[in-house]
């Protein structure tokens, strides 16, 4: 998130940016919203390298890079910042009745105070954001287009963080239903739907 953020600051138009004489709705969609540095960001930074990285796994890791990488993100892990997914995992298991399975031992003493010490301050860190994301939102300090009520604006950001969250599970679930043997799907009559459609012929749907 960090470094797409940083990707879009660097290709930011500069004020009154103007391409080839181009209308100006099409420079408003591919200037204004930043439409351009996302589809550039999406389509050769980050969705063919997923493709190509599920065939090529090993190829992939086989870098000093791949090591470094992995190393940044154990270490942003052990800070705790992110905990609170742990959080919502939970909740989402005890929800679904379906208690979460892990192959770590149960975690008791200063482990269990050490992790649930991060979830809080996680938990605290979410909070403060959402509380800063929510007041500058209904004070009109965004980049959303003039003329959109604050309350619109609030529900587009919980309705595109929603469609966020479920593209990025859909991406982890597709790849890894694909290991699973079709006798093991289960029942559900969406997943069914959604699996026949995506390993339709030779799975080119994928």
């Amino acid at each position: 998130i960090f470094i797409v953020f940083m990707i879009n600051m660097a290709g930011n138009p500069i004020a009154d940016a103007d391409l080839w004489g181009l209308p100006d709705w099409i420079q408003n969609i591919f200037f204004t919203t930043g439409f351009a540095m996302i589809l550039y960001v999406c389509m050769v930074g980050q969705l063919n390298t997923q493709v190509n990285a599920s065939h090529c796994m090993l190829d992939y890791l086989n870098s000093y890079f791949g090591l470094f990488t992995l190393c940044v993100a154990m270490t942003i892990e052990f800070s705790g910042f992110m905990h609170c997914s742990y959080l919502i995992q939970m909740l989402v298991g005890a929800l679904s009745g379906k208690p979460i399975e892990s192959n770590e031992p149960p975690k008791s003493g200063f482990t269990l105070i050490f992790f649930w010490a991060r979830a809080l301050m996680s938990l605290a860190v979410l909070s403060f954001c959402l509380a800063v994301t929510l007041a500058a939102l209904f004070d009109g300090k965004t980049t959303m287009w003039d003329g959109v009520p604050e309350a619109v604006s609030v529900i587009l950001f919980f309705l595109l963080m929603s469609v966020v969250g479920l593209l990025e599970g859909m991406q982890i679930a597709f790849f890894a239903v694909a290991k699973i043997p079709k006798s093991e799907r289960g029942d559900n009559i969406f997943a069914k739907k959604t699996c026949e459609l995506l390993f339709k012929g030779k799975g080119r749907n994928l």
